[in-house]
């Protein structure tokens, strides 16, 4: 009896002579089935549901398939050789997975080491501001705090959406926004010192004139005046809260209240930056009006205003506060351009404007935004790697680009070592590529170092390895970027240069055959082009004007030429051209 027990075992239960015979015979029999159950399930004549029969095909066969391997494992011997096999591919997965989280792990604690010798370091915590005293703090003041307050609480915990006070009342958001993006009014109104364009107040008193038929919020008189004197008047609704901004800024430090404890750093809110960016459009506004209205002090008091309220975003590491930072002090610089112009400003006035100036480093924000960048990689990373689920918290919306990453059930099965070898490629480009473009000891920027990095993330956008995904997601436009941070250097160069120029105009009667003679009387120290770092071009003209300009992006001299983009209010074109400051013929 025993004897034959272990007989049975040794053997397969029954199974058909010929199995790819009886296969074949499934499937017909699954597809004859399916055929029948599509006709009583719809009898009525129409189209054959093709994909159905298929289908009902399909399980038929898996149903056999699976009957089949079950008759097959009864055998003894056939389960030893299951269970020897499923051991085997489990101990090659298994070596697979710890190569491969072994390499991964090691080229990025490598790259960690290589970062460290070079000053870099990858923990995002570095880059967070210290905390600072609320009453030193320009961020808690009132008027600052309704700016965020709707979304976050004064510790930067995000308030739910349906806790949110819809009353609330952001005092920083300024209602000139509406007209200076309606393109009804095109791009004159606004003024434009790049395109050497003056700001064209009779708009703007059109504007607010129309707009006293539809609502009280911007008084005007009853009788036109000067455009700049009814401009005035119109913004004087916003007299308070100007006040409330020049005594908030008199606080010597800024750090606002976002939630850097946030396990996905790219979640953090930043609601304040479309504020402060409101703010300096109305006081460039202000400014220049007040220019045109022949009162040169309040001019000035905008325009540095304007300038520390750009300040207060010095230390925030996001790469958009320095961009917004940015975008506020080229704003602020119409005001400028257009009293230089005019030779509205005083010497003392002029020296005021150049401390304003001087200080304002945006190498110093671009390596600030790029190792936010890094850190916020790294923090991102290390989230995904504990819960892969999480992988779709990135952004991976890039204007039409489809999501490139792994789904989250696929990140499941995924080996740690390639999330840190996609980790090392993006943070790698960045640090090899990205950061040493901006050299500030130097004072240049890089267009070429740029574009070679550019062209590897190019090269890796097409390669069909996994790694590359990530670096698609976290470094989009980082060319342009790049560009936006020296044209902004530049043209605060440009305007420091320009200050000289006036002061030593007002000083001698006209400008000077070179920049050479304007340090260290009237500059400190005359600025080099930041593209090549050679002197800044600078032409004395004719009719007692002049042209001063970078050789911009292309690194050619292109004899002064500002070539603007498309659109209703073209902005410069920064890979083309030069970048120019100049006065228009009186």
């Amino acid at each position: 009896m025993n004897a034959k027990f272990k007989n049975t075992l040794n053997q397969p239960l029954p199974l058909p002579k010929s199995f790819w015979g009886w296969l074949l015979a499934a499937i017909g029999f699954s597809f004859l089935l399916s055929l029948v159950i599509v006709v009583i399930v719809d009898p009525t004549p129409r189209r054959f549901d093709w994909p159905l029969a298929g289908i009902g095909t399909a399980g038929g066969t898996i149903i056999f398939l699976v009957y089949a391997f079950i008759r097959w494992l009864c055998c003894w011997r056939n389960l030893v050789r299951f269970v020897f096999g499923a051991a085997c591919v489990a101990t090659v997965v298994g070596l697979f997975y710890a190569e491969e989280n072994w390499r991964g792990r090691h080229v990025w604690r490598q790259f960690e080491q290589a970062c460290l010798a070079k000053g870099i370091t990858l923990d995002f915590a570095s880059v967070v501001p210290p905390r600072v005293p609320d009453d030193q703090n320009f961020a808690m003041t009132p008027i600052v705090y309704s700016s965020y307050g709707q979304m976050l609480t004064r510790d930067g915990k995000m308030i739910p959406w349906p806790q949110q006070n819809q009353n609330f009342t952001n005092r920083m958001s300024m209602s000139i926004e509406e007209y200076h993006y309606d393109l009804s009014a095109g791009s004159e109104a606004a003024g434009n010192w790049q395109g050497s364009r003056f700001a064209q107040l009779a708009g703007w008193q059109s504007y607010y004139r129309s707009l006293a038929a539809k609502t009280n919020e911007f008084p005007v008189p009853a009788q036109p005046g000067s455009p700049a004197a009814d401009v005035l008047l119109a913004l004087s609704t916003y007299d308070g809260v100007v006040a409330e901004l020049r005594a908030a800024a008199r606080r010597p430090e800024s750090r606002f209240p976002l939630n850097y404890d946030s396990e996905s750093p790219f979640a953090i809110l930043l609601p304040h930056l479309a504020s402060l960016k409101s703010c300096a459009r109305l006081l460039s506004l202000r400014s220049v009006a007040e220019l045109q209205n022949n009162q040169p002090q309040p001019a000035l008091d905008d325009a540095c205003l304007g300038f520390q309220l750009a300040d207060k975003l010095r230390t925030e590491p996001w790469e958009v506060s320095q961009l917004v930072r940015l975008a506020m002090a080229q704003i602020t610089l119409q005001p400028v351009w257009e009293g230089l112009a005019q030779h509205r400003w005083s010497e003392e006035q002029l020296a005021a404007l150049d401390a304003e100036l001087a200080p304002i480093d945006f190498f110093v924000a671009y390596r600030l935004g790029l190792h936010a960048d890094l850190g916020g990689q790294t923090k991102q990373m290390d989230l995904i790697r504990q819960h892969p689920l999480r992988i779709q918290d990135i952004d991976g919306e890039q204007g039409n680009t489809p999501w490139p990453g792994p789904g989250p059930s696929a990140a499941i099965l995924l080996p740690t070592g390639w999330l840190y070898q996609a980790e090392y490629r993006s943070a790698n480009l960045l640090v090899d590529h990205f950061l040493p473009a901006a050299d500030g000891s130097s004072h240049t920027f890089s267009p070429a170092i740029i574009r070679r990095g550019e062209d590897l993330l190019r090269a890796d956008a097409q390669s069909p390895w996994f790694f590359t995904w990530y670096e698609q997601v976290m470094l989009p436009d980082l060319t342009q970027t790049t560009e936006k941070f020296a044209h902004g250097q530049a043209t605060v160069d440009l305007a420091r240069v320009a200050v000289a120029l006036e002061r030593y105009r007002l000083a001698h009667g006209d400008y000077p055959e070179t920049l050479d003679v304007l340090a260290p009387k009237f500059i400190a120290t005359v600025p080099h082009d930041v593209i090549g770092g050679q002197p800044l071009k600078y032409h004395r003209q004719t009719d007692g004007r002049f042209v001063l300009y970078s050789v911009g992006w292309n690194e050619t001299d292109d004899g002064g030429k500002v070539v603007l983009g498309g659109g209703t209010t073209p902005a410069v074109d920064l890979e083309k051209g030069d970048w120019v400051w100049e006065y228009p013929a009186e």
